[in-house]
């Protein structure tokens, strides 16, 4: 490109940009009426709760509330950390978190290229439906049919030919749940990655087969740089979640006996905070477990953005 259709490109660029600014200054009575409502709900439903962080270092009272509730600092995040439980609660957070990013990321990127796989329209479709129904049954509903197959009586067992209370089983506790939510989840998560392959290039692919490359090449190739950049993203949501493991699963299938393996940060914060009424300590244990969420996604961002030539996202 020249000189001067650079030159030019910038300025129709640059009028461009001046006509829309234009035109919001004109209408901004309109912008404000259609944000106002958005702004507002963010406003009270997302910044006015983080107010309550403040119970994490106060001896709450229901009753004196947040503002009159006497101050003490960083005494309850001393308890939580000299706890002689705060490691097993930790690592088994860590674990059933690092477990389930390991296990459960790949399986829907390795779905969508299956099923790009497939160039009959009506298998492809079936095939789709039938991965993504698990999807809309409801977490509760999926941990009863668990407890379900998974029970003495279950047909687990009977296919086995064996007696085993799997739920009481604090070894058999992550690969329940890990192995129940790519069940439910994997079909659902592959949608975004089966969009974005239609979008491949359908020339390189071409390409790539006239130059004899087999499958596997053909997906190293051409495929998986089609996604690479929704993988990257996806990858980086969901480490930074790390510590946000889901409550409702892990307490719906804990038991009494699986205790060692199942309690973990969330559920604990549920039984000390509403069980037990320590609103203070509780509130801490989460706030301690949201700044580590914070810690890791920047970690995890920054080094992805080094294996990406410095590129941040």
């Amino acid at each position: 490109m020249s000189v001067k259709e650079k030159e030019r490109t910038v300025a129709l660029h640059k009028a461009s940009v001046g006509d829309k600014l234009g035109y919001i200054r004109r209408n901004w009575q309109l912008y404000v009426i259609f944000l106002l409502p958005a702004f507002l709900l963010v406003i009270i439903f997302k910044y006015i709760p983080m107010g309550g962080v403040l119970i994490a270092f106060e001896d709450y009272n229901v009753i004196e509330g947040v503002l009159g509730s006497p101050w003490v600092g960083l005494e309850y995040f001393r308890r939580f950390l000299s706890s002689p439980d705060f490691m097993s609660y930790l690592l088994n957070t860590l674990k059933l978190s690092a477990y389930n990013l390991l296990w459960s990321f790949p399986i829907p990127i390795i779905l969508a290229l299956l099923l790009n796989r497939i160039h009959r329209t009506g298998v492809k479709k079936n095939i789709q439906l039938l991965i993504y129904a698990p999807n809309f049954i409801s977490v509760i509903v999926l941990c009863g049919m668990v407890r379900m197959f998974l029970s003495p009586v279950g047909p687990i067992n009977q296919v086995l030919g064996i007696d085993t209370n799997w739920m009481t089983m604090p070894s058999a506790f992550r690969t329940i749940y890990i192995a129940s939510g790519i069940w439910q989840g994997a079909g659902w998560a592959s949608i975004m990655y089966t969009a974005a392959l239609s979008n491949a290039s359908k020339d390189l692919e071409e390409a790539a087969i006239v130059d004899g490359a087999n499958i596997l090449q053909q997906i190293w190739y051409v495929e998986l740089p089609a996604i690479k950049n929704i993988i990257v993203i996806q990858f980086i949501l969901q480490a930074g979640n790390i510590m946000s493991i889901g409550f409702e699963k892990a307490y719906a299938l804990q038991t009494d006996m699986n205790l060692p393996a199942s309690e973990i940060l969330s559920t604990y914060v549920y039984r000390i905070g509403l069980l037990q009424g320590d609103y203070g300590y509780s509130t801490a244990v989460g706030l301690f477990n949201s700044v580590i969420n914070v810690i890791l996604l920047v970690a995890v961002n920054w080094v992805v953005a080094k294996l990406n030539d410095g590129e941040g996202l």
